[in-house]
């Protein structure tokens, strides 16, 4: 049985976390449109697709999207690498029409890992630590085996969210979905009130905006991993307690001026010794003489 949080009727509604940024992603959704999945209903998931878009930054340095669409074939709709600009992006979901008979669900996820989930396609590389999410909606029960396949997409770092609707069958979700499964697993009773799943998966997949919730920052605030640094403007420098900043140019100045004037300093007391010891010299020497 699901948690009761990942599951929604035409009465439960998520509010957004007020302090929540989208964070980049690889992101590709998994879309089941078998016939069983009538032409209203499939409407429906291309609008909960597009206010999922909609509440993420769309971008080359932000999220990238692609979609897999599947039934007894799988198609690959764009890549990661199509769009990056929102609005393309929209009108391109709005454009996917369903396919024919047939739910393989394996065989949609081996090719979301093969030819998606690459860099060829617009993946990046996992030096830059961006996170690869996949996002499953189905149905129905799958035609094909999704354990193994499922597994090989977790080991390569790919995190599995599986989204049920209607007819689905919940162990093959539990299947399919990344650890813990009371957050990557969701049902939904219709498609009728799928949309109300983005606000949860924008809950989800957020990063904390720590610097909303308050910061010491001096100048400017910058989000980290559940956390924040402090930057200072241009001409700036920020000081050892990592908070506060300093003029960079005024302080080296100063700095300058200060070495400058003890160089000065040393030199006439070098040049004052050698003229002492130089008339003591010559004293020296005429006393000697006489």
């Amino acid at each position: 049985m699901l948690d009761d949080l990942n599951r929604l009727s035409t009465d439960g509604i998520f509010c957004p976390a007020s302090h929540c940024r989208s964070r980049p992603l690889d992101l590709v959704f998994i879309i089941d449109s078998s016939r069983s999945v009538r032409p209203a209903e499939f409407e429906k998931v291309k609008l909960f697709l597009v206010d999922m878009v909609d509440t993420l930054d769309i971008g080359s340095e932000a999220t990238r999207v692609g979609l897999v669409n599947y039934a007894s074939t799988v198609i690959i709709e764009f890549l990661l690498k199509t769009y990056s600009d929102k609005s393309a992006l929209r009108q391109a979901l709005a454009r996917v029409e369903p396919l024919s008979t047939g739910t393989m669900t394996g065989l949609a996820i081996k090719t979301a890992i093969e030819k998606v989930f690459t860099e060829e396609s617009g993946a990046r590389p996992s030096s830059e630590n961006i996170a690869k999410v996949g996002i499953i909606v189905t149905d129905g029960r799958p035609q094909d085996k999704v354990e193994e396949v499922a597994s090989m997409a977790r080991a390569a770092g790919i995190e599995i969210y599986a989204v049920g609707v209607d007819r689905a069958d919940i162990q093959s979700l539990r299947l399919m979905a990344s650890l813990p499964l009371e957050e990557h697993v969701f049902y939904v009773e219709t498609y009728g009130v799928i949309e109300k799943l983005t606000s949860k998966f924008r809950e989800t997949l957020c990063d904390l905006d720590s610097c909303a919730l308050g910061h010491d920052c001096q100048h400017m605030c910058v989000n980290s991993i559940n956390s924040y640094y402090c930057k200072c403007r241009e001409g700036h420098a920020l000081n050892a307690d990592k908070k506060t900043c300093s003029q960079e140019l005024r302080g080296k100045t100063l700095e300058d001026q200060c070495m400058c004037e003890a160089q000065i300093a040393f030199q006439k007391k070098i040049q004052s010794t050698i003229q002492e010891l130089t008339k003591k010299h010559i004293l020296f020497s005429n006393q000697t003489n006489i």
